[in-house]
């Protein structure tokens, strides 16, 4: 059973939801000026270094062997490199808003990958209702443009693959425990192995040497990306993962596209249509059902 939220769990919550929904926005303002895999590789390495700082002056270095160091590098494709870049690219072409409303699918993927690739996560018919509904969700947006393949449904469809790449970490991630690495550990050493493969790959790709300087906002906004929307956001959600556990962390996912949207609407002056708006609400629908606590609540209110 979950834990139960207290009013300290629910600041973390809140918090964690600004700071990832941030990263929507911090994307927004650095594509103008900088491509997708420096974007990427500035997001890990500054946030890598800041957690060896961090775990450094508490004396406890990350954990390292050849077991861990091949882990890390699994859980930087799957969680950091792909995903990341996915969604740098994607917000090329749409709103930081529409990016993370298609991110919150991350749990519809999730519950088919479990129910795929593990034996005690098989899907359930709360679980199926949930993923239909969200899937409608997600037709609901795309579908004007799907018969088009503009520049915007690849953006849409990018930031999807991302929801579907963050889907496989979560399972791939729990190899972790049984390697003796923790959360501080698995954050680092993911983090790490990104910084060290972007760093080749862009580099041979973008030649980030060879742009104009980005201005101050840019580098303002890598920053904020880095050490607020990664470093600190990690260090949230483990302590959220350790106090309240997994089932309770699933409710940031509902928080994330209202934060994003937020900012976006409020300092980007983005907007989000009818259409998008209906299926944002048919992908929360869906979420809600897979929680099950919103529906336990409507049963204890009117028995």
């Amino acid at each position: 059973m979950s834990a139960p939220l207290n009013a300290k769990i629910w600041l973390l919550l809140v918090m964690l939801s600004v700071l990832w929904g941030g990263s929507f926005f911090f994307v927004e303002v650095a594509v103008p000026e900088l491509p997708t895999l420096t974007i990427v590789f500035l997001r890990v390495g500054i946030a890598a270094l800041v957690l060896h700082v961090v775990m450094t002056a508490f004396g406890r270095p990350m954990k390292i062997s050849a077991p861990l160091a091949l882990a890390y590098l699994g859980m930087a494709i799957l969680n950091n490199i792909v995903p990341f870049s996915l969604i740098a690219w994607g917000q090329i072409h749409i709103s930081s808003a529409l990016a993370s409303v298609l991110n919150a699918t991350t749990p519809l993927f999730t519950i088919v990958v479990a129910h795929l690739l593990t034996r005690d996560e098989k899907l359930t018919v709360r679980g199926m209702l949930g993923l239909v509904t969200g899937f409608v969700g997600v037709v609901v947006i795309l579908s004007p443009e799907i018969g088009a393949l503009g520049g915007g449904t690849w953006g849409q469809l990018a930031v999807l693959g991302a929801a579907i790449s963050y889907a496989f970490a979560g399972i791939f991630g729990k190899r972790f425990a049984r390697l003796g690495a923790g959360s501080f550990d698995a954050a680092a050493g993911q983090l790490t192995a990104s910084a060290v493969v972007l760093a080749v790959v862009a580099a041979i790709v973008e030649e980030p040497w060879t742009l104009p300087l980005p201005s101050g906002a840019v580098w303002a906004s890598i920053v904020g990306l880095a050490v607020l929307s990664t470093s600190l956001a990690y260090t949230i959600y483990f302590k959220i993962l350790s106090e309240a556990g997994a089932t309770n962390l699933l409710l940031v996912t509902f928080m994330i596209p209202v934060s994003a949207i937020v900012l976006g609407v409020a300092v980007l002056g983005e907007t989000l249509d009818a259409r998008q708006i209906a299926g944002t609400a048919l992908i929360m629908m869906g979420l809600g059902i897979i929680d099950g606590r919103i529906w336990v609540r409507i049963r204890e209110v009117w028995s």
